[in-house]
């Protein structure tokens, strides 16, 4: 007999940035991150992007601070304010990086904190400011509520084939 996935409890659970960045990319793989479905941690682009978390930055990392249900990869303070920075292994997907950090910036603001963001592509040297605007607050509050809706689902959504799928540490759960 098939056994039915925990749903979450949508009042116990806070939603994350991992969540938000997820969310952009692939609904299914928030799913499985909901209702405690691990993925394969000897993947090696698990093992990559750990590895360019630890080595990125390596000045500025000594500031990273955990606050709440958020983990800030960069702390800094410069003349004209906070900033935030977020380090990815690659741009690609650029949407989901932003309004990661925007949610971070977000939760900061809900906390009287003032921030800008920037997300950081050490491999490509490149670097782009984020900047919390009215309209992507509006955003990021419809993307919570979808993604506590989808914690309630008793199965996750069909699987699709996307870009992100050939890196996937979820693959196997997907296409096996």
């Amino acid at each position: 007999m098939e056994e039915e996935a925990k749903t979450v409890d949508v009042l116990e659970f806070a939603v994350t940035g991992t969540h938000i960045w997820y969310y952009y990319c692939c609904k299914r793989e928030v799913w499985l991150m909901l209702h405690q479905v691990n993925p394969d941690e000897d993947d090696a682009n698990m093992d990559l992007g750990r590895f360019l978390h630890e080595i990125t930055y390596a000045r500025d990392r000594s500031k990273e601070i955990t606050l709440g249900n958020i983990r800030l990869d960069i702390v800094r303070q410069e003349k004209d304010g906070m900033v935030i920075g977020e380090v990815k292994k690659s741009s690609k997907y650029i949407t989901s990086a932003r309004m990661q950090l925007a949610f971070y910036l977000l939760e900061l603001k809900g906390r009287g904190i003032e921030a800008r963001g920037e997300l950081l592509f050490p491999k490509e040297k490149k670097k782009e400011e984020v900047i919390l605007t009215a309209d992507i607050e509006q955003e990021l509050a419809e993307t919570t509520a979808a993604i506590r809706k989808l914690a309630t689902e008793t199965r996750p959504p069909q699987a699709k084939k996307i870009a992100l799928c050939r890196n996937c540490a979820y693959k196997e759960f997907c296409w096996a």
